[in-house]
């Protein structure tokens, strides 16, 4: 349970990162009225304004990118959010997200968002067609469970990222639509995609980029916001793999504790056979769908992550790395990073895997 004057100082602290003029009206509170009144999904007095207001953490609409080998601006161990697109990948930056939590972006001529959420660290790739009506997605300033809350500009619909529906609106109930992402270190996209897009800090807005706006808020337990539940089985801010598929599928991953190597193992989850890979060493930690390929630890040196039996090697998107191959792509089932916090709290006993 967080303190009321750790919550007082966070929102002051929010209040001069984000350059709000009066402090005095930042600050977590319950949601009175809204701009629909549908009902919501979640307890209402548990949605929190979380002080900079209805696009005051404004979504990138129009990002730029730079290829992978002439970035210059991010250090090599900072994490990036790659998306695949119809054989395509982009990445996008952390320090980025951290100050935008939403990019309206196109690949391979798919409409997508690109959410993150810095407090529950949750990075998920949205379809931006709602109703078949190509839409962006902007910051609502709402928080549910200390997780960002977009609203579509079509509908002005209110979402839960995490829940990967929404909670309040004229498409109440809806599912979200995802795409597949994996999140590693800029050095681990660069060395497997030297050719690979980076969205750039070309952003149109004026922000310290490179600076974490949140202060020591992963170097402690303690969170900015309320939660419904807490769950202490892990450190509350570890970032862990948590696998969704189905209605009943949910199971979270750990890294290894001991090894900096890459590992896999094999698991099924609500029918689907997966394969896990990880390393500490390229910050990596996906789940493949099991397809029957005989898959195994590629012998090969990184970016090959693992081999089939006619010795075809794939990357951690799970794209073939012989470019002239006819083998298709691994899958990589509904999936993505978060804090350990947030998926106890969103999904109640989540399984966490003993691998």
């Amino acid at each position: 349970m967080q303190k009321g004057h750790m919550l007082t100082i966070s929102c002051v602290a929010l209040a001069l990162i984000l350059g709000c003029d009066k402090t005095e009206t930042i600050g977590p509170r319950p949601v009175g009225s809204t701009s629909t009144d549908q009902g919501w999904l979640v307890p209402k007095n548990l949605v929190i304004d979380g002080g900079p207001g209805k696009d005051g953490i404004p979504s990138v609409d129009k990002p730029t990118f730079v290829v992978a080998s002439e970035v210059d601006y991010l250090p090599a161990e900072d994490l990036v959010i790659v998306i695949k697109m119809k054989g395509q990948v982009r990445a996008y930056p952390h320090d980025i997200l951290d100050w935008h939590e939403i990019v309206n972006d196109r690949l391979g001529g798919v409409p997508f968002a690109i959410t993150y959420c810095p407090l529950t660290g949750t990075g998920v790739a949205w379809d931006r067609l709602v109703q078949g009506i190509e839409t962006t997605f902007g910051v609502s300033g709402l928080l549910y469970n200390s997780n960002l809350m977009p609203y579509d500009r079509y509908t002005e619909s209110t979402w839960s990222q995490q829940r990967l529906d929404c909670v309040n609106g004229t498409l109440l109930g809806a599912p979200i639509p995802t795409y597949e992402i994996v999140e590693t270190s800029f050095s681990s996209f660069r060395t497997t995609y030297p050719e690979g897009e980076v969205m750039s800090t070309d952003t149109g807005f004026d922000r310290p980029y490179g600076d974490y706006p949140y202060g020591r808020y992963l170097q402690h337990d303690e969170l900015l916001f309320p939660v419904t539940r807490r769950d202490d089985r892990l450190p509350l801010k570890e970032r862990t793999l948590g696998v969704l598929i189905g209605k009943e599928g949910r199971r979270v991953y750990q890294f290894s504790q001991t090894s900096s190597n890459i590992e896999m193992s094999r698991d099924t989850l609500n029918g689907q056979a997966l394969i896990l890979v990880r390393s500490n060493e390229h910050n990596l930690l996906v789940a493949f769908g099991d397809d029957g390929r005989s898959l195994a630890l590629a012998d090969d040196p990184f970016p090959a992550i693992l081999e089939d039996e006619e010795g075809q090697t794939y990357d951690f998107m799970g794209l073939p790395l012989d470019d002239s191959s006819d083998a298709s792509s691994l899958y990589l089932p509904n999936q993505f990073i978060g804090y350990w916090f947030s998926w106890g709290t969103f999904y109640s006993g989540i399984e966490i895997s003993s691998w």
